[in-house]
């Protein structure tokens, strides 16, 4: 990615009155940051609903002398930029409306691994669920030792979930309410090191922003987009983890949560979840990957010999579907976007047709195994 691209995708971000779902909606409009500003004086004519009011937003010098500032820091400090058109910007997160158009990476985390998880909950954790924490990535560590895990370096769930992680070799990546400039809260700067060999740490976050309140929310959205699936470990009756359930929902992920005690004050949103049918109830790893289909068995359930003459009728873009999961057995939908850099949107009529054709199979957890043929 150009120096051009980045700093205009800063800039954008930094215009008044431009959410982030208006500047995405104008980068895949246009193609590129870069043209947004080049074209400004055109946007009314290429895009509907473009305002006065936006076009003056556009016309901000002040946003580009920051984005010049910052893109100086992100230098200096070895910061990985990366823009909606880069291949290595999380594709789960890419299909959420609401994406960052811009995101930063300190550390070498792969965001678009097969297999990509967040465990979030109480910045009160009890040893119930500090407990489960431990046992759940251990044995997960043990069957899929590639799996990224992330959640948000707070108090807490988050911070056991990203040491646990770390205990056991696992990929973690804290998702930050502030910028790169600073760790917060403090006491995890150890932590928050540590990851950086394996993980990282991810902000959408300019440097100098402070960890305010509303931030939390808005990393919040982040957290969940990147997974394919959020387990809320424990949570009170109102929370932050609360908030990144709801919004995985609404993004079409999986959402797990764990059980507790009527009694028990940590566990009242898990529990209200589960009987709400806002999240299944899980236990441990095993029954999670019996609910995501990520089962071992189903590694080694790769059709022997699939010969393009068996599908005589598929698309290119079906076939390339249909070679992907005979090369890696059952996969999820989004580890499918991931494969095949195909919009889920689009996956989802893809697989339907597929369906239709015999040629795979939905599975529960949103998986899909190719069939044999005979």
């Amino acid at each position: 990615m150009n120096n051009n691209e980045l700093l205009c995708s800063i800039a954008l971000t930094l215009c008044p009155g431009i959410g982030h779902i208006v500047a995405r909606r104008l980068v895949n409009s246009v193609g590129s940051a870069a043209e947004v500003f080049r074209r400004r004086e055109e946007l009314p004519e290429l895009l509907s609903g473009i305002t006065p009011t936006v076009m003056n937003a556009l016309n901000t010098p002040a946003a580009f002398a920051r984005a010049e500032r910052e893109l100086k820091f992100i230098e200096k400090n070895h910061i990985s930029c990366l823009t909606l058109k880069d291949e290595a910007y999380p594709s789960r997160l890419r299909e959420c409306d609401d994406a960052p158009i811009v995101l930063f990476l300190k550390g070498n985390a792969d965001l678009n691994r097969l297999r990509v998880i967040n465990l979030v909950g109480t910045r009160h954790a009890t040893d119930y669920g500090k407990q489960f924490c431990a046992d759940f990535l251990h044995d997960l560590a043990a069957i899929y030792p590639d799996t990224l895990v992330v959640s948000g370096l707070a108090y807490g769930i988050d911070i056991h979930a990203h040491r646990a992680a770390l205990e056991n070799r696992l990929s973690t990546v804290a998702v930050l309410a502030h910028g790169l400039d600073r760790i917060y809260p403090s006491d995890h700067r150890k932590t928050a090191i540590d990851m950086l060999a394996d993980g990282g740490l991810l902000t959408e976050f300019l440097s100098e922003t402070n960890p305010d309140r509303y931030n939390f929310v808005s990393r919040n959205r982040i957290v969940a987009g990147l997974c394919d699936a959020t387990i809320v470990v424990e949570s009170a009756a109102k929370g932050g983890s609360l908030i990144t359930a709801e919004l995985a929902e609404g993004y079409h992920r999986d959402c797990f949560a764990v059980p507790g005690r009527t009694t028990d004050i940590a566990s009242v949103g898990c529990n209200r979840l589960i009987r709400k049918n806002k999240a299944t109830l899980v236990q441990n790893a095993e029954e999670f990957l019996q609910a995501m289909n990520w089962t071992p068995s189903s590694r080694h359930s790769k059709p022997e010999g699939i010969q393009r003459t068996l599908f005589p009728e598929l698309t290119e873009e079906e076939e390339h579907v249909v070679r992907i999961l005979a090369r890696l057995g059952d996969l999820h939908i989004n580890a499918l976007v991931v494969e095949t850099n195909i919009p889920v949107n689009r996956m989802s009529v893809l697989l339907f047709e597929l369906e239709m054709k015999g040629v795979v199979k939905a599975m529960v957890g949103g998986c899909y195994r190719l069939l044999g043929g005979g």
